[in-house]
C-alpha cells in the first residue's frame, strides 16, 4: 500500500489537465471520469449454448455473461466457492479474473444453458486501485427493478446486431457493451451494503464531492478540512464516512490518486521527474521517488525506462 504524505497538503497542480479530464462533466460525475481514466471499452459479443454436461474456461479478460436459459455454475478459478445463476442473471467480472462456467449437473438432470458472454479490454492497466477494489464477481438477480429493465433493452439491442450483422455493428456491439458495464455498476453500488470502495464513494451524495475534488486535482493542497468542507460535514464525521464508504483513510486514497496521475505522465511525456512530482502534488522529488518506489517496487526513472524498453 502507498504510503500516505506525511499530510494532505503538498503543492498545488495544474486542475483537471493533469488526468485529461473534461471540464465540462457534470458536477461530481466520478464514474465518468474515472471510467475515462481507466479506458475501458467493449471489445465483442458471443453467445453459448453448450451441451447438458459442460464446463467452459474463461482466460484472464474482464467479461460479462447475460444468461439466457437454464442455469449455470460460476467460479473464479482462484476459488473454491461457485456460485449458480440463472435465467435473467447477469453476471460480470470486471477484474477479469479467470474462470469457469459450467452445468448444475449435481443438481439432477440440468436443463440446457444458454447465456451471452461480452468481453472488454482495459487501456490503463496502471489504474490497478480502481478495478483491484471491486469485487472478482458481481452478480444482478433478474427480477425486475428499473436496472434490470434497462439491461434488458441493452441485450435486446445486442441481439438485434449479433443476428443481422451489418455496417458498423462491431463498434454498436462495443459501444452497448461500455452501457452495460456502467449501468451494472451503477446499480451494484446503489444496492444495499456494497463492499467499500471507490465506486461506493462515488455514488454517496456525501462522499462524492470529495472523491470528485481530489480526481479533478489531485496536486492540489488538500487537507481533511477541505474535503469535509466540501460534503458539508465535520472533519471527524468526514473522515469516519470516508473511511467506511471508500475503504481507506482520504490520505491514503489520494496518495492512490496521486501516484495514478504520475504513472500516466511518466508514460505519455517527457517531463523531468522533478517537474512530474510537483505536478501530482509532492513537495520534493526525493519523497515522490520514496512513495512511488514503495508503491511500485522501483523509482520512477527505471520504470519509465523500463517501460519504454519494452
Amino acid at each position: 500500500m502507498t504510503a500516505p504524505p506525511g499530510n494532505l497538503a503538498d503543492r498545488p497542480a495544474t486542475p483537471a489537465d493533469v488526468l485529461g479530464l473534461d471540464a465540462g462533466d457534470p458536477p461530481h460525475d466520478l464514474l465518468s471520469q474515472l471510467l475515462r481514466s481507466v479506458r475501458l471499452s467493449g471489445e465483442r459479443m458471443s453467445a453459448y449454448a453448450p451441451p447438458r454436461t459442460f464446463s467452459i474456461g474463461f482466460a484472464q479478460a474482464g467479461s460479462l455473461h447475460l444468461i439466457e436459459e437454464g442455469e449455470v455454475t460460476v467460479r473464479i478459478d482462484a476459488s473454491t466457492h461457485v456460485e449458480q445463476v440463472s435465467r435473467g442473471d447477469v453476471v460480470l467480472l470486471p477484474r477479469g479474473d479467470a474462470h469457469h462456467i459450467g452445468d448444475t449437473a449435481e443438481r439432477g438432470a440440468p436443463e440446457a444453458a444458454r447465456w451471452l458472454c461480452g468481453t472488454f479490454t482495459i487501456g490503463d492497466p496502471q489504474a490497478s486501485h480502481l478495478l483491484s477494489s471491486l469485487p472478482a464477481m458481481i452478480i444482478l438477480r433478474g427480477g425486475g427493478g428499473p436496472a434490470l429493465e434497462g439491461l434488458d433493452v441493452a441485450r435486446r439491442m445486442l441481439l438485434v446486431e449479433m443476428q443481422s450483422p451489418s455496417q458498423g455493428s462491431a463498434v454498436m456491439v462495443a459501444r452497448i457493451l461500455d452501457l452495460i458495464f456502467i449501468q451494472i455498476l451503477r446499480a451494484w453500488a446503489a444496492g444495499p451494503d456494497p463492499e467499500p470502495n471507490w465506486l461506493a464513494g462515488a455514488l454517496d451524495p456525501q462522499i462524492g464531492p470529495a472523491l470528485s475534488a481530489i480526481h479533478r486535482d489531485p496536486g492540489h493542497e488538500w487537507t481533511v478540512e477541505d474535503l469535509a468542507r466540501a460534503c458539508c460535514l465535520s472533519r471527524s464525521a468526514f473522515a469516519e464516512r470516508f473511511a467506511a464508504r471508500v475503504g481507506k483513510p482520504p490520505a491514503t486514497y489520494l496518495a492512490h490518486v496521486r501516484l495514478d496521475a504520475a504513472i500516466g505522465l511518466l508514460r505519455d511525456t517527457t517531463h523531468p521527474i522533478a517537474l512530474i512530482a510537483k505536478s501530482v502534488g509532492y513537495t520534493s522529488e526525493p519523497a515522490f521517488s520514496r512513495a512511488f518506489k514503495h508503491h511500485y517496487g522501483m523509482p520512477p526513472a527505471r520504470w519509465r525506462r523500463d517501460m519504454r524498453s519494452r
